[in-house]
């Protein structure tokens, strides 16, 4: 087993990354500043995407693959204090980001790959929802092009540019995040 138990992402190694926010001067315009905040949502994303493929490879059963992503969201999606707004900004948008990678890592696990379309034709149809006023579908639809990225599709980021900026933009940035993972599977050095 390549990990075990509850130890493919630990509460103590997000707190690693938050505490060299809070040390850093962070400008999302700066390009170290920029690579921290993504080197953050990255590792994550690394972590989520071992699970599954312990999963596919069955080292890990159906229920230790959710309560793992299950341990893995309560870490990284729960409130991050910050005396710097800005900085509490930047970590809605990473946590905002991940949001459709959990849940696309839960519906490949619980159903496999979306049957129909492609990754880009989801997120089209999400980018779609999400000018309707309906958050809830254009999530489903981000989530549906995600369990496509595990089940060996590649994201074009070529649609990113064809989105407008919103919660749509943000999840495909998280997917984005989640195929370099699948791509590249190595974890990022903390101290990067």
């Amino acid at each position: 087993m390549s990990n075990p138990p509850s130890e493919y992402y630990a509460e103590e190694r997000w707190n690693n990354w938050l505490d060299r926010l809070r040390e850093e001067e962070i400008d999302p315009e700066n390009e170290d500043s920029a690579r921290l905040l993504l080197n953050l949502q990255d590792d994550t994303a690394i972590a989520i995407a071992k699970i599954v493929t312990d999963w596919e490879d069955g080292e890990i059963d159906e229920e230790q693959a959710l309560e793992e992503l299950a341990g893995i969201r309560d870490i990284v999606l729960s409130e991050v204090e910050f005396d710097d707004e800005e900085k509490l900004m930047l970590i809605d948008g990473v946590q905002t980001s991940l949001v459709c990678v959990f849940y696309a890592a839960e519906e490949f696990i619980a159903g496999g790959p979306a049957e129909e379309g492609t990754v880009e034709d989801y997120i089209r149809a999400a980018a779609d929802a999400e000018a309707e006023d309906d958050a809830d579908t254009a999530l489903a639809y981000c989530a549906q092009a995600g369990t496509l990225l595990f089940d060996g599709e590649e994201l074009d980021m070529d649609v990113a540019e064809e989105i407008e900026y919103g919660l749509v933009a943000e999840w495909v940035n998280g997917l984005d995040s989640l195929s370099t993972a699948l791509a590249d599977p190595e974890v990022i050095d903390e101290d990067e």
